[in-house]
This record gives structure tokens, sequence and C-alpha cells, in this order.
């Protein structure tokens, strides 16, 4: 079982399949590398595709300090993997939490990456939501805590925006709740309170991302009403960036509707590394609607 060491001294476990340009997938908080696996499947037949597991989801380590996360330590546990297994710059493709690492991760560290892809990103987020999610990871927290990750796990995977997930695939929910039990609770609790109840509002990114020039693919599903408002507001303000909305999708898009997540992914990837993937024409944020405006 294959480990690498981050700079703080915390194992990640990751799998590894295929050869090609290397694809780097970062998993969503219900999630973990095992989540990857539809993407692992497809893409590894013409890319080097690695998944690995965050710090507190064994077997990777469970740090038991709260200041071990973060969302600056899940952005450097990315470039720990890129680095530590020398595959800079690489694709690196991340879900929900994991959207939100890889954004950062683009930010601050834009020479490990070739392109960004950031799907269902954007939970709490919104100027207005902030305070109503603080609050609904509190009551999570303790409600994990109180009952345990098995009982936990069942009313979380019924939140509102994965529930069009059971309704058209049964099995592959029943799945992706049954992986979710398995997680760790400690580490869970932890991960909740130190990277996503402390994470920064993507708004208050703007002039950052402004300055992004990596190319980007936003996707959304468009019953996951958290993210998107902050899917346009990325698509906005990120200059080689371009929005997918899924229809009739939820949040955990991945699993949900993997032909078509997968075909939306290859396009893209095949478009960078191909160099046809270009920053947005200036002349079309001109601000007409049929004309450009004059002096535009």
């Amino acid at each position: 079982m294959p480990f690498l060491r981050t700079d703080d001294g915390v194992s990640l476990h990751y799998e590894e399949a295929g050869q090609g340009a290397p694809v780097v997938f970062v998993h969503e908080f219900a999630g973990d590398a095992r989540s990857w696996e539809p993407q692992l499947r497809f893409f590894s037949r013409r890319y080097r595709c690695i998944a690995f597991n965050a710090r507190g989801y064994p077997p990777s380590d469970v740090p038991r300090d709260p200041a071990a996360y973060s969302q600056d330590r899940a952005r450097d546990d990315i470039a720990a993997v890129i680095t530590g297994l020398g595959l800079a710059p690489a694709h690196v493709v991340g879900l929900s939490m994991g959207a939100f690492a890889t954004l950062h991760l683009g930010l601050r560290h834009p020479h490990l990456a070739r392109s960004l892809t950031a799907a269902g990103v954007g939970y709490g987020a919104a100027p207005d939501k902030r305070a109503q999610f603080r609050a609904e990871i509190d009551a999570s927290v303790a409600r994990l805590r109180e009952q345990g990750m098995a009982r936990f796990a069942h009313s979380y995977a019924h939140g509102p925006t994965r529930l069009v997930f059971e309704e058209k695939d049964p099995r592959g929910f029943a799945e992706f709740a049954a992986q979710l039990a398995q997680h760790d609770p400690e580490g869970a609790a932890l991960t909740m309170q130190g990277v996503q109840r402390e994470r920064p509002s993507l708004f208050d990114l703007e002039p950052a991302f402004r300055q992004l020039a990596l190319p980007t693919l936003i996707i959304a599903g468009d019953e996951d009403d958290p993210t998107l408002e902050p899917a346009l507001f990325l698509k906005r303000v990120i200059r080689g960036a371009a929005l997918l909305v899924m229809p009739k999708c939820g949040h955990t898009m991945n699993l949900e509707e993997p032909d078509a997540f997968n075909r939306a992914l290859l396009d893209f990837l095949t478009a960078v590394d191909g160099g046809a993937w270009r920053p947005r024409i200036p002349a079309s944020l001109s601000g007409g609607i049929i004309a450009q405006r004059p002096g535009g």
C-alpha cells in the first residue's frame, strides 16, 4: 500500500494507475480515493492517474491535533503529492472540498498545475451564507461526536443535494453511503472544523482569481444549489475558465453521471494538452448586448 509523507510528517495513502500526462484527483468531504474509481478506470487508459486520501481519512494518517487541519494544509497536501511523485505540472481535478483545495493550489502553487478542474465547489462561499454554513458545520460536528460515524453518515448522505443521486442510481448511492460510514469519526470532525468551517470565502479571493492564468474548468450540478452562484462567479473572474452545468445532477456528479463527467473532463484535458485552451477574448467582456459599446 503506497504512502508519501508531507512536510509536517503526515503520511498520505495514494492509488495510482496508468501512464501518460499526470492527473491528480482530490476527493470531497464525504468521499476518499475510492470515490474516484470511475475516473481512474476511464482516464488511466491514457493518463497517469493518482487519487489520494486526505489527512484524516484512513489509511492516511489521522492527526489528533486540530491545528493539523486547515485549508492551507489541504492545499499543501496536494502539492506534497505532486512534488513527492514528481508529477509537476499535473492536471488537478477536485470535487467539493477537494475543489476548494484545487483552486487554492492554483493560487499558491501555479507552477505545479497544468490545469485545474473544480467540480461542485462553493458550499458556504456566498457572502450571505457564511453564518448559516458555519452553524450547520457546528451542528454536524456535535451530531457526529454524539451519534458516531454510522448514524451520521446515513443522515449526511441524505442531504438535499444528494437525493437526486439516490433517486437515479440507488445501487451507486448505497455504495457511496457505505464508504462514508467507514470514515474515521474524529478525522471527519476535525476536517469539518479546520478545513471546511474556517476556509476563506471564494468571493473574498476575487483579486487573486483575476490573476489566475491556469486553464480552469468549473463544473456544477443544476440541482446542487449551493454551488451555482459560486460557479458563475468563478467563471466570470478567472480569465481561463469555462463553466459546465450538468442537468438533473446533484453534488456527487462524478458518481452520479460518470460518463458525462468523464467525457467533459477528457475534452478539457485534451484541449489543454493540445494547446487549444485559451483565455477569454477581452472584447467579449465589453458590456454590450448585441454590439460592442463605443470605445470597446
